[in-house]
Formats: C-alpha cells, structure tokens, sequence
C-alpha cells in the first residue's frame, strides 16, 4: 500500500486545488454583471445576429467520427507495436474491430453524417421540354464560326 500512497497524495491534492479555486472565485470575485460581460466573445467583432438555440445534430455526428477515429488509432497502437507476441487471435480481433468501425462509418456517411452544404433538390422539368434530349443534340458548340475551316459544329 505504501507504493500507493505518492498517487493518492497527489490526487487529494488536486481534488482540493480545483476545490479550494472554486470556492475561492465565489467568494472573493467581484460580481458586476453587464449586458456586454453576459454577450457571447466574438473576438471583438459584434454578432450580427442572435446564435442559433441549438447547433445541428450534424455537427454531433462528426465528433462522434473524430471519437471513434481516435479510439480506433488507440486500439491499433498496442497490436502495430507488438503484433508478433500477440498472435493470430490479436490478428483476427483487431480485424473483426476494424470491420465494425468501417461498417459503422459507412452507415453514417450514407445518412449523410458530412453532407453539410445546402440541400439539393430536383427540379422539375419544364412543361415541353423533351425528356430524350442528349447533349449532342441540346449543346450548341460555340467559336468554331469562322476559323477557316469552313464547317460548323
């Protein structure tokens, strides 16, 4: 226990500095609240309009991917270091993980976990316009008129 003791010293001691700072700044700062202390910082640049409530579920999604892509590296690191000592079972593991993660990330990049720019939508087509229309026979071919080659595309 006594191998122990230089840890736990040192974790009661933290706990009581992050303690002893927040009860110190409650009761030794000066409270004056005003209406450009309680805006949001936008490193001096005033907003030009009001932050949204929420930030879109989007955004979660592709921290969830940052997470999952690190905890993937730092599952590899052990078995890339030591892949000999581990055998085939680490092998087999580290594959049936892999497989997973990407099966995950596929199924969240089809539900369209990175399309961030604005929607697109079909438009629809025009009344007389012919649905059987190529683009040899709708694209005009423009600057050919006129080079001295005596036919036009």
């Amino acid at each position: 226990m006594s191998q122990y003791l230089p840890v736990i010293t040192l974790m009661v001691l933290a706990m009581l500095f992050g303690a002893l700072s927040f009860v110190g700044s409650r009761l030794l700062a000066p409270r004056r609240p005003s209406a450009a202390k309680e805006a949001p910082y936008e490193c001096g640049i005033l907003p030009s309009r009001e932050p949204p409530d929420r930030f879109p579920v989007s955004f979660y999604v592709v921290a969830m991917l940052f997470i999952m892509f690190d905890i993937e590296i730092i599952f590899l690191y052990p078995y890339a270091v030591d892949y000999k000592y581990l055998g085939v079972s680490a092998f087999w593991t580290m594959f049936s993980f892999s497989v997973i993660f990407f099966a995950a990330f596929v199924y969240v990049v089809a539900r369209g976990a990175l399309d961030w720019g604005p929607l697109r939508r079909e438009r629809p087509v025009p009344q007389g316009v012919s649905l059987e229309r190529t683009t040899t026979s709708t694209i005009r071919r423009v600057g050919l008129e006129g080079r001295g080659t005596g036919e036009a595309a």
